[in-house]
């Protein structure tokens, strides 16, 4: 099915599609001068979506919550319509061939494999770049936050920091500190900037080793740096627990193997599939301060 036409039945029709610039198409008005945006691009994220705007209810934000998607079914847009989603149907960028053969899930991977840790098999890497969409959205000011990750804490501090905020890439060695991770970022949507970042995207030879992630760390050389509690990536918790702090946590991200998904780190990580269980379900946040620590 057409994920950009939608059932006169069904309940997001009751305002008109708003037009945005081209690879876009809203459903409804913009409610908020800001928002939260996250990006579902293939059903299997649509469990996390959902646990996301959930927290993000829990926290009495006031901003809209705008899920850019593709792939996905009316169903499946219903159901984020009734958690209060704005949806935004987004193709792929107008990338090249060349471009696309090189970012291939197969081509990617045999190139730059993912070594520590499981990357799901519905994980598309080209599909990643859709996050750039963001910049062509009708808003001041955003917070992208992955589809995969909690909020646990209010945030709406973050749409008053600059643009670009994003927290460093740790989660198994002090390493990370010098790399951000794109799952959760500030931004300031400008057309100008979404077709400079198209020009310096897609070049022959070109290659983005971890897409949007280096993509963006190369646009945004001096990116602002966010605490890691802003983004804390759920490998911190059995690779490095010194740094783990439940009294200080204010987004969960479950990179690599997901928290519906059955894996081999199951045993590992159960405390945090538990507490993402039960947002998922629609109980409130468990208590933080009653969460046990990680062994040392």
């Amino acid at each position: 099915m057409d994920d950009n036409r939608i059932s006169p039945l069904h309940p997001i029709t009751r305002h008109r599609a708003e037009t945005l610039p081209e690879g876009l198409l809203a459903q409804t008005p913009p409610r908020s001068d800001h928002a939260f945006v996250t990006l579902v691009s293939n059903p299997a994220y649509l469990p996390g979506a959902e646990a996301l705007l959930r927290s993000l209810r829990l926290t009495g934000t006031e901003a809209d919550l705008v899920v850019m998607h593709r792939g996905l079914e009316q169903a499946h847009l219903a159901r984020l319509a009734a958690l209060g989603a704005r949806l935004v149907a987004a193709d792929l960028l107008p990338t090249s061939a060349g471009f696309d053969q090189t970012h291939a899930r197969d081509a990617l991977h045999a190139r730059a494999a993912y070594t520590r840790g499981g990357k799901p098999a519905f994980h598309t890497p080209l599909d990643n770049f859709i996050k750039l969409r963001l910049w062509q959205l009708d808003y001041q000011r955003c917070v992208f936050i992955d589809a995969d990750a909690v909020v646990l804490r209010p945030v709406d501090k973050l749409f008053q920091l600059p643009e670009f905020c994003a927290a460093p890439n740790v989660y198994d060695g002090l390493d990370g500190f010098h790399r951000m991770n794109s799952g959760v970022f500030t931004a300031r949507p400008d057309i100008a900037t979404y077709r400079d970042m198209l020009q310096r995207l897609d070049k022959p030879g070109i290659f983005w080793r971890r897409t949007d992630q280096t993509f963006l760390q190369d646009y945004f050389p001096d990116w602002h740096g966010l605490s890691i509690h802003h983004n804390m990536l759920q490998y911190v918790w059995f690779r490095m627990p010194e740094l783990w702090s439940w009294d200080d946590i204010r987004i969960l991200h479950f990179q690599y193997e997901k928290p519906w998904s059955n894996h081999e780190k199951v045993h590992l990580l159960r405390p945090l599939i538990d507490l993402w269980k039960a947002i998922a379900s629609g109980q409130p946040v468990p208590d933080l301060a009653a969460q046990r620590r990680p062994a040392a």
